[in-house]
């Protein structure tokens, strides 16, 4: 493995730990409940080679143990595994409600995500500011001909930040799809408003997705 080029990504590098440790790592279908301290693991067992840092390695940890794949395997009574697919203690309850608080809360994202696609496209498209290239008459018509050329006016893309009922620290739900999540007004920004929810993760909404 002298030869094998550097790992710069999470998608590589998970597929490599899958090739090297299968019976703990998949890169489709079911995914195994990790070991704690599982990354301790690693770097003891593959510190001779030189195409993962530990930095990169740690990211893709990450990235592996927050996808959906694996959170929807984090249930009571099932066994974590190591390296080599040996069992090594049951799920406790407070990792199975930390994992689905997880998931919950990638899809309210997801949810949240897809609203704010659909209100984009249900948007009239905006009106051409442009003057036509044809040439003006010399003597503009009146401000009420019917002939006036209108101007759009410019619509900001935070209407929330004039909403005087919105206040930095206000309690508020934020609405993905059906359900109402509670949350805190954190600041205004150019993209909407950034909310902290109630399990601590914070986001950027628009105001369409607020209810007070």
């Amino acid at each position: 493995m002298e030869n094998q080029p550097k790992l710069n990504n999470n998608k590589e590098i998970i597929a490599f730990l899958a090739e090297r440790f299968p019976q703990c790592f998949t890169t489709k279908g079911k995914a195994f409940p990790l070991k704690i301290f599982i990354f301790q693991d690693l770097v003891a067992r593959i510190e001779e080679l030189n195409d993962v840092s530990k930095t990169k390695l740690r990211a893709a940890l990450r990235r592996y143990t927050s996808s959906w794949r694996y959170l929807y395997e984090i249930k009571i009574g099932i066994e974590r595994v190591d390296l080599d697919g040996n069992p090594c203690g049951k799920l406790e309850q407070q990792h199975v409600e930390y994992a689905k608080k997880q998931l919950e809360e990638a899809k309210a994202h997801l949810q949240l995500k897809k609203a704010e696609q659909q209100i984009q496209k249900s948007k009239p498209a905006a009106p051409n500011a442009k003057i036509p290239t044809q040439q003006q008459p010399k003597h503009s018509p009146p401000p009420d001909s019917a002939h006036q050329i209108v101007k759009p006016i410019p619509v900001s893309s935070t209407p929330s930040i004039t909403m005087p009922e919105l206040k930095i620290g206000q309690t508020i739900k934020v609405k993905a799809g059906e359900k109402a999540m509670n949350g805190t007004v954190l600041e205004f920004v150019k993209n909407g408003i950034r909310v902290r929810l109630s399990s601590g993760l914070a986001m950027i909404v628009r105001a369409e997705h607020l209810q007070l």
